[in-house]
């Protein structure tokens, strides 16, 4: 399954004021681990950029002066999103720059069911709580070190993390339980038990002594040496018992 983590820094709060995206980065996910592939671009926002968004991001006027307009990198930025997922934090803001930019380009808007909002799962998992990114970071123990200033790759990398932390799927491939002292299984899962005999075994004596032979080739530092002693073929094929 392919998602995009997609994040932007603009020249303001509202795009139907005039505020445009100075900067966009996105980050693949494949079976929610980052592929390595990312798309990250600066752009021109064909005007000023305020103090205020200055202060947020670090990007000025002549940062971006000579960088492309977005008419000029969106159909770049179209064939990496592809039709995948795409998973911001308060998706609708970014939602809505992009989509007054592609309105401008005459290219079709992103469709709303697409979007994963990071900020309304960290809000159903954490009612009350504080769920910037930042804190996110902070409660999933994700460096964020370097994140001295909002930046879209950065924040979009580090969203990354939170994102497979918000949805447990950075376990989701371990087959772990993790048991209370009452031994009470915990997310759900249910408790392993015991069987009451084990199973029969598949290997026959010869092939158990054909392995111990084997093994006896390989010297006294072999790797099988750290391991018990296999059962002898009379308790791998035990007589079977009488009523």
């Amino acid at each position: 399954m392919r998602e995009i983590v997609i994040d932007t820094e603009t020249t303001g709060l509202d795009p139907y004021l005039g505020h445009r995206l100075v900067e966009i980065g996105c980050v693949e996910l494949v079976n929610r681990i980052p592929s390595g592939q990312v798309f990250h671009r600066y752009v021109n926002p064909e005007r000023d950029i305020p103090a205020e968004a200055f202060a947020v991001h670090g990007i000025d006027g002549e940062r971006v002066r000579n960088e492309r307009i977005f008419a000029e990198i969106v159909d770049e930025l179209a064939e990496f999103l592809g039709d995948a997922p795409l998973v911001a934090h308060n998706a609708m803001f970014d939602l809505g720059f992009l989509n007054a930019e592609m309105q401008r380009c005459g290219k079709p808007e992103v469709a709303r069911e697409r979007m994963i909002d990071t900020l309304l799962l960290a809000r159903r998992r954490y009612p009350g709580g504080a769920n910037r990114l930042d804190d996110l970071c902070a409660r999933y123990r994700i460096d964020n070190s370097r994140r001295t200033k909002h930046g879209a790759l950065l924040d979009a990398e580090l969203l990354a993390e939170v994102y497979v932390e918000l949805i447990d799927a950075r376990q989701a491939s371990l087959v772990l339980v993790e048991a209370s002292g009452g031994g009470e299984a915990r997310r759900g899962l249910a408790a392993i038990r015991q069987r009451p005999e084990p199973l029969p075994p598949r290997l026959t004596a010869s092939e158990c002594d054909a392995h111990l032979a084997f093994v006896g080739t390989l010297g006294g530092d072999a790797i099988w040496n750290l391991y018990l002693t296999l059962p002898t073929a009379g308790e791998m094929n035990p007589a079977p018992r009488t009523a």
